[in-house]
């Protein structure tokens, strides 16, 4: 099969002709029907994750064809969606407390195995979920880790229907966010960089909308990070109400500047960071999304072409998501 293969970090993925994956036990075999580029990808090429394993097929926001380990549950030919957690121990404290996206021993799809950037991909039988017929398959691979991880911090931040929430940086992750708010009927302020990210927050529903170093007009019961940068953290934090909360949607993030205590988190506000997902998180994401159809704005790029999908990531130049087809 063909793939994109990342030998070694800020070296350019080499598309080649690799062996097809074999099918082992609680595994399932997917043709690859389209794969969502996330900015994780671009942490873990350009070494901010380290490598872990190598050579590396990235890609974590898979839409796949069932073709081979189909189960009465799974039947062939159903088609599924794979996402940043390919697996779990199930035995670790975390897990034994219901909190997978927490365990102590995972798997990450494109990054301790191989992902999606080809045109087949071996996964756990148990990390797949059916998706719903309402998305086609371009439109629904960047719900797959964007949708669901900003649907999980809108959770970790507490976030209530009504509410003032404010969203720091507007990408992938941010522009699905905000469809789940504004079904919410919450106020949304955005402050970002780049004026197409502005001019699609205000398309989309935002209350108002700001430059990167503007701050929202209003008192924010909660705010959501989707900059890895840790003085946009501040930013949000000096935003809050009193019990308000940070969410930060990061895997990575540069050093977090020091900061006044004393008027940036005293009155019981609260900084939380967003560690993956859960299973349910991804189920019952899946199902809103479709009950609201949302459906993003995503740009397509030929597998030969997922060096330029990477970097358009990079350069934010991509209006909506970008999507490889094998």
């Amino acid at each position: 099969m063909r793939a994109a293969v990342l030998h070694a970090a800020n070296q350019p993925l080499s598309i080649e002709e690799v062996p097809r994956p074999t099918l082992t036990s609680n595994h399932v075999l997917l043709r690859v029907l389209a794969c969502g580029v996330c900015r994780t990808d671009l942490h873990i090429f350009e070494g901010d994750l380290p490598l872990i394993h190598q050579p590396l097929t990235l890609g974590h926001q898979v839409v796949g064809e069932l073709i081979e380990g189909a189960t009465s549950e799974l039947p062939a030919s159903t088609r599924v969606g794979v996402s940043w957690i390919g697996g779990t121990d199930g035995t670790c404290p975390f897990c034994l407390r219901y909190e997978e996206n927490l365990c102590d021993n995972p798997t990450f799809s494109g990054y301790t195995v191989n992902g999606g950037y080809a045109e087949y991909a071996l996964v756990r039988s148990d990390f797949v979920f059916p998706l719903p017929d309402t998305l086609d398959n371009t439109h629904i691979a960047p719900l797959l880790c964007a949708g669901i991880i900003g649907f999980r911090s809108l959770r970790v931040a507490g976030t209530q229907p009504g509410e003032r929430v404010g969203l720091f940086g507007f990408g992938a992750s941010a522009s699905q966010a905000i469809e789940v708010l504004r079904h919410w009927n919450c106020e949304v302020y955005v402050s970002t960089r780049g004026e197409n990210h502005r001019k699609q927050a205000k398309s989309l529903g935002a209350t108002w909308v700001g430059a990167e170093d503007d701050k929202p007009p209003v008192a924010l019961d909660r705010a959501i990070t989707f900059a890895p940068s840790g003085a946009v953290v501040l930013s949000a934090l000096s935003s809050l109400r009193k019990g308000g909360i940070v969410a930060i949607n990061a895997i990575h993030l540069d050093q977090m500047p020091a900061f006044d205590y004393d008027k940036l988190l005293w009155g019981e506000r609260q900084i939380r960071s967003v560690a993956n997902m859960t299973r349910q998180d991804a189920r019952d994401y899946l199902q809103l999304a479709a009950e609201i159809n949302i459906k993003p704005q995503v740009n397509i790029f030929p597998l030969d072409q997922a060096n330029e999908a990477l970097q358009a990531v990079k350069n934010e130049t991509a209006n909506g998501p970008c999507v490889i087809l094998p």
